[in-house]
């Protein structure tokens, strides 16, 4: 399937849409496709997320926030778990929609390729061009292997076949680890560390056992403030903001929390389905936009964190 995308994508003029905070792996499988393509154009409707305008930057590579879809042939749909992440566009019938995020079946009727198993979808998108024995240039290269890395927690959640991945890239375009640190590497300035100092003032935390679950309240940087929630000694954590009627909440996992079976990006998506919004992720490091109260949306991704924590408690004490 992946080799048919490609040859697809040889074709027309085409549209990548990234989802709206674009990330760096988005980010990099966008600038993948862009070099390794004819007359491509590149929008985000959200705009990008910190790290990837400066990687955006670093690579001289311009990124739109409109189009009219109607003026391209193809429209391909990047690392985006629903249709709801790139609002306001609305998309035609039958885009090619590559991505990593729990399968959803928003995207049937379309081309849709997911690999579940893949930390990053930039991992996607070098086997894509791999197969269809497209060559890559080193700056496209660098910007899969950012990626990558950023996508997999900077390997706290890497895969054998992420890392073989990587690599590979490596090897191929002979980047050193370090050019890549650089290419993702931002100092916080003071209204990051200031979020994160707030939201440890309004934290709130519970305790199941040995484990802890925390909720607190931002403004501005909730991926940000949810880090430093774990830092701090929390298990899992969610912070949220509000906006007028809208809200957003970020949550982030400890690694063997994941490993115990928890998924943040289904506890958000069916928290997303039950409350009309929208949800998803990855297993430790997912996210819930909408319309509501955020406070009444954290207390309920605090319960059902504990649930999962009674519950895996219960099969531990069964076991003995």
């Amino acid at each position: 399937m992946l080799s048919s995308i490609a040859s697809d994508l040889a074709k027309g003029r085409k549209l990548v849409l990234m989802h709206g905070n674009a990330d760096p792996d988005a980010l990099g499988c966008a600038y993948a496709i862009y070099s390794s393509f004819p007359d491509v154009t590149v929008v985000t409707p959200g705009g990008m997320d910190r790290i990837s305008k400066l990687i955006a930057e670093k690579l001289k590579f311009e990124v739109g926030e409109r189009a009219e879809v109607e003026d391209f042939d193809r429209i391909v749909i990047l690392d985006t778990s629903s249709p709801d992440q790139i609002a306001p566009i609305k998309i035609p019938g039958n885009c090619i929609v590559i991505d990593h995020h729990a399968r959803s079946d928003r995207w049937n009727g379309h081309t849709y390729y997911c690999d579940e198993s893949k930390r990053s979808c930039a991992e996607i998108v070098y086997r894509m061009l791999k197969e269809a024995d497209v060559p890559i240039t080193r700056q496209a290269g660098l910007a899969l292997l950012a990626g990558m890395l950023t996508d997999s927690g900077h390997f706290k959640y890497a895969t054998p076949e992420l890392l073989h991945a990587f690599a590979d890239i490596m090897a191929e375009q002979r980047i050193d680890i370090d050019e890549v640190l650089d290419l993702t590497d931002m100092e916080q300035d003071l209204s990051e560390r200031i979020s994160q100092l707030k939201g440890a003032q309004r934290l709130r935390f519970e305790r199941c056992g040995d484990h802890l679950a925390v909720i607190s309240y931002g403004s501005a940087f909730e991926s940000s403030a949810c880090k430093a929630m774990l830092g701090l000694g929390g298990d899992v954590a969610f912070v949220g903001s509000q906006r007028g009627e809208q809200f957003r909440v970020s949550a982030r996992a400890r690694a063997d929390i994941v490993r115990m079976g928890l998924h943040l990006g289904k506890l958000l998506e069916d928290i997303g389905v039950e409350t009309s919004n929208d949800g998803g992720g990855h297993g430790g490091a997912a996210g819930l936009v909408g319309v509501g109260d955020v406070e009444a949306v954290l207390n309920i991704c605090m319960a059902r964190t504990l649930d999962f924590f009674r519950a895996h408690k219960q099969v531990e004490k069964d076991k003995r």
